[in-house]
């Protein structure tokens, strides 16, 4: 099963600032609604119908996020995601927007999950098919703080640079 998961947008008009830069808070609805289409095209997980059917659902309890190039109107970027933690109440993925071609970094996020009953509006626990899936695509890093995971990444891509 894939484990990065990466997908094609173009940058639309609306959602950029004076500047044709995307606008800072557009970013996440990118990041956001990548990652729904690639959970139900990769691991055939609907959430929306995963909810109707299980009463459950993931709310979104932080986001970190740095902002490193800016994306441009009408500019196709590359959106990878990964899942990089998970635990039964949590669930922690990486995302990175990149130019199509994967050369420049536009940004990189930390979202993360936690999973709800929206029945009885309450945190929940994961279920032990949710769980194997996670273990199953789970991409686990060294770095366990956003600021130093970022400063890793940029490290390591001046010195792809450079090599």
């Amino acid at each position: 099963m894939t484990k990065i998961l990466k997908t094609k947008r173009k940058v639309r008009f609306q959602d950029c600032d004076p500047f044709n830069h995307l606008n800072n808070s557009k970013y996440l609805e990118y990041f956001i609604n990548v990652r729904e289409d690639q959970i139900a095209e990769h691991y055939d997980l609907d959430i929306f119908e995963y909810m109707r059917t299980t009463g459950l659902s993931w709310v979104v309890a932080s986001n970190q996020i740095s902002y490193v190039r800016p994306a441009f109107t009408m500019e196709t970027v590359s959106i990878e995601s990964q899942l990089i933690q998970y635990s039964e109440n949590l669930l922690l993925v990486e995302m990175k927007m990149w130019n199509e071609n994967e050369t420049e970094l536009k940004a990189i996020l930390w979202i993360k999950f936690i999973p709800y009953n929206v029945q009885t509006k309450k945190a929940a626990s994961h279920s032990d098919d949710l769980m194997k899936l996670f273990e199953s695509v789970v991409v686990p890093i060294d770095q366990s703080i956003f600021e130093n995971r970022y400063i890793e990444i940029i490290q390591q891509l001046k010195s792809r640079t450079y090599a």
